[in-house]
């Protein structure tokens, strides 16, 4: 088996010596050799690796670190959208905002819920007033009771007022979920 000492000398370049690179294969820093043979590839940045020793080659720069960022974020709130109680909560923002017709969800919801929704929509309790910003779900939190049953809520805000949206979700046959049940805080107007 091969060992591989490192000289940890270095030159005005930041590079190590050639042993290393004889040993390994490749640029300095970049392989690793274990026992038995296996070679470890270190990504681009961390210790030892070229980018590490050579700053001046560093790729990500302050603007692609924020696109990033930005993707990540997205992302994550992609992935957030995709469980049920996140995607009622927008979906019912929607309605009782004024920003939807109720009839979008139809068949998102059961019969008692539906007629709930029905009865509370003209009112558009969720809409803001003139000047404030458009509604937006700040938080939403779950329960569950027992399997197939969701008890949910959501922070509504609208600039500086918060209002509370309590909704239910069941699990159909169909593996679909469906609002039960909605109920809404006191309303301030």
């Amino acid at each position: 088996m091969h060992e591989i000492t490192r000289t940890t000398t270095r030159t005005d370049r930041g590079a190590t010596g050639t042993a290393a690179r004889r040993r390994s294969g490749g640029p300095p820093g970049r392989r690793d050799r274990r026992p038995g043979g296996a070679t470890v590839r270190r990504p681009d940045g961390a210790p030892g690796s070229a980018t590490a020793s050579h700053p001046g080659t560093r790729t990500a720069t302050r603007r692609t670190a924020a696109v990033s960022r930005t993707a990540a974020l997205a992302a994550v709130r992609r992935e957030r959208d995709r469980l049920p109680h996140y995607w009622f909560a927008h979906r019912l923002l929607l309605a009782l905002s004024g920003q939807r017709p109720v009839h979008t969800l139809l068949g998102h919801a059961l019969p008692d819920a539906y007629d709930q929704l029905i009865a509370l929509a003209p009112r558009a309790p969720l809409r803001p007033a003139a000047g404030r910003a458009a509604p937006v779900v700040r938080r939403c939190g779950e329960y569950r009771p027992r399997h197939g049953v969701i008890e949910a809520f959501a922070r509504i805000a609208s600039g500086d007022r918060l209002s509370a949206l309590a909704f239910r979700l069941e699990l159909g046959a169909d593996a679909r979920w469906r609002c039960a049940a909605v109920d809404l805080g006191p309303l301030v107007t």
